[in-house]
C-alpha cells in the first residue's frame, strides 16, 4: 500500500516544521545540534527561524572550504549543465580523469589509482578489499576506539562497543592493537605516548591472527575516538612492522584529509607514504564522493569486476572536488596551519587554568578539548574520570547562550571538537575560545 500523500518541503517556516517531518519520516538514528539548516555560507549556519550560528564543525569536518564556496559552487553548477551521470566506470569521463591525476599529484609518496565511491565507509571497505586481493591475506588490524565507518565491513575496524551493538556478526578475521592515547594509556601512566608503544601490534599479530595479515588500518589523527594525535615514530613503527609481515598500511584520511591538520594530508605530519589512502568527508566540500588511492602496483591487482560502484564518481562532485583542491593549496590550508598554532596555544592556556580541561590536542584545525572530573579516577586509574555530562552541558551552552555549533567526540563522549570551516578568521575563532571559556565558567 502506497504511504499517506503529505505536504511537500516548500515553505517551511520554522525548525519545528523540519523536525516534526523528521520525526515522523526519517528513520530514528539521527543525532540532533538542534540547529535545522536553512542555508549556509562561510563559516555561518542560519536555521528556519532567521538565527544564525557559527559553525565550529563543519557538519563533522567537511566543508573544509567553507560553506556555498563560490569556486566549488560554480564548478559543480557547470557540470550540471554538461551532464549529472553516466556511470563513471561505463563511460569514461573528464571529470573524473582530471580527478584522479590531480589526486595523484598532491597524494603523499608514489600513489597513482584512485577508486572513486561515495562515502569514506565505502572507501575503507574497498581499501580492504584491495589489500587483500594485493598480498593474498585475509586478515585485518585497527586501533581499538577508531572509527572507519558503520557498514558491516568498516563497522568490524571500528573499535567502540557503541556503535555495533545489536549488529554483530560483522567482517570475520579482523583484531585490534591499542591506539597512541597517551593521556589514558596505563603502559604511559597518563604520559605522551612513544614509538614504543607501536610495538603492541607485534604482540597482537603473535597473539590475535592466524599470521594472515593483509592490512594495518590506522586514522593518523583518531577523530571519533577524541582527536587523538599518535606520537613521531609511532605511525612509522605500525608501517614497518606491518610491512614486516607481508601487510600493508591503510592510513585512513577521511576526516584527517584535505588540508584538515594544516597539510594536505595528515601523513605527511609523520613522514610516513601509506600504501593506501583512503579519503571522503572534505574531498568535494560537501558533495557526496570519497576515494582510495594506491600505487600502480598495488592497485593493479584488481581486475576488471573485482569492485564498482553505480554513482562513485560522479562528475559533478568530481568537478566540486578539483576545484575544492584548488581552494585549498591557494591559501586555505595555510591559513588552517596559522590558525591552528595559535589556536593550539589558546586552548593549552584553558587546560593550565582549568582542571575540568584534563588535555587539549591535535593539529592544524583539527583539536580536541578532554574534560574531567578531576575528583575521581578514570579508567584503568589513569588520568581524572571522563565527564560526558559536562560536555553535553558545554555543548548546549554554546548553542544557546552563544550561537556557536561545536561537536562532542571522543570514546568516552567528553571531548568538545574544533573542526571549523578552514576558511575561519582569528575573529571568529577567538570567539569560539572566548565563549567556551564562558561556558566553563558558567556550567562547570
Amino acid at each position: 500500500m502506497a504511504g499517506q500523500q503529505t505536504d511537500s518541503s516548500a515553505g517551511r517556516e520554522s525548525n519545528a516544521a523540519v523536525l516534526s517531518a523528521y520525526d515522523d519520516h526519517v528513520m530514528p538514528i539521527w543525532k540532533s545540534l538542534d540547529v535545522p539548516i536553512k542555508r549556509a555560507s562561510g563559516c555561518t549556519l542560519e536555521d528556519f527561524e532567521g538565527n544564525e550560528y557559527l559553525d565550529v564543525f563543519s557538519g563533522i569536518s567537511v566543508v573544509n572550504v567553507g560553506h556555498g564556496n563560490d569556486a566549488v559552487v560554480d564548478a559543480a553548477k557547470d557540470q550540471l549543465d554538461e551532464f549529472v551521470h553516466g556511470c563513471s566506470y561505463v563511460h569514461p569521463n573528464e571529470p573524473v580523469a582530471d580527478l584522479a591525476e590531480r589526486i595523484a599529484d598532491v597524494t603523499p609518496g608514489d600513489l597513482q589509482k584512485s577508486f572513486f565511491c561515495n562515502s569514506g565507509t565505502e572507501a575503507v571497505e574497498g581499501a580492504v578489499k584491495l589489500a587483500r586481493k594485493y598480498t593474498g591475506s585475509k586478515e585485518v588490524i585497527a586501533l581499538e576506539m577508531g572509527f572507519h565507518g558503520r557498514t558491516l565491513g568498516s563497522l568490524a575496524l571500528t573499535g567502540n562497543k557503541a556503535y555495533k551493538q545489536g549488529m554483530a556478526p560483522t567482517l570475520n578475521d579482523v583484531a585490534h592493537t591499542a591506539p597512541p592515547y597517551g593521556y589514558r594509556c596505563p603502559r604511559c601512566d597518563g604520559d605522551q605516548c612513544d614509538a614504543d608503544c607501536a610495538e603492541e601490534l607485534e604482540r597482537i599479530i603473535g597473539s590475535h591472527t592466524s599470521g594472515d595479515l593483509a592490512a594495518v588500518v590506522v586514522e593518523p589523527v583518531m577523530g571519533e575516538a577524541g582527536i587523538i594525535v599518535p606520537p613521531a615514530g609511532w605511525l612509522e613503527r605500525v608501517q614497518e612492522i606491518a610491512h614486516d609481515h607481508g601487510a600493508l598500511l591503510i592510513a585512513d584520511e577521511v576526516q584527517t584529509g584535505y588540508g584538515r591538520t594544516g597539510e594536505l594530508f595528515a601523513s605527511s605530519h609523520f613522514d610516513v607514504e601509506p600504501d593506501i589512502l583512503t579519503q571522503a568527508k572534505g574531498i568535494a566540500n560537501g558533495l557526496p564522493l570519497g576515494a582510495f588511492t594506491a600505487s600502480a602496483e598495488i592497485a593493479d591487482a584488481f581486475e576488471s569486476g573485482d569492485h564498482l560502484s553505480t554513482f562513485g564518481g560522479n562528475p559533478v562532485a568530481c568537478a566540486a572536488a578539483l576545484a575544492t583542491i584548488d581552494e585549498l593549496q591557494d591559501g586555505i590550508v595555510d591559513n588552517a596551519s596559522e590558525q591552528g598554532a595559535w589556536l593550539e596555544s589558546e586552548l593549552q592556556t584553558l587546560e593550565d587554568e582549568y582542571d575540568v580541561v584534563g588535555q587539549t590536542r591535535g593539529l592544524g584545525l583539527m583539536r580536541g578539548v578532554e574534560l574531567v572530573d578531576p575528583s575521581e579516577t578514570g579508567p584503568q586509574n589513569v588520568a581524572p574520570k571522563p565527564d560526558s555530562d559536562l560536555a553535553s552541558a558545554v555543548s548546549e551552552y554554546l548553542r544557546e547562550e552563544s550561537n556557536v555549533v561545536m561537536g562532542v567526540g571522543g570514546y568516552y563522549k567528553n571531548v568538545m571538537r574544533f573542526q571549523p570551516p578552514l576558511t575561519i578568521s582569528r575573529d571568529q575563532l577567538e570567539y569560539a575560545v572566548d565563549e567556551l571559556e564562558a561556558a566553563l565558567e558558567t556550567v562547570a
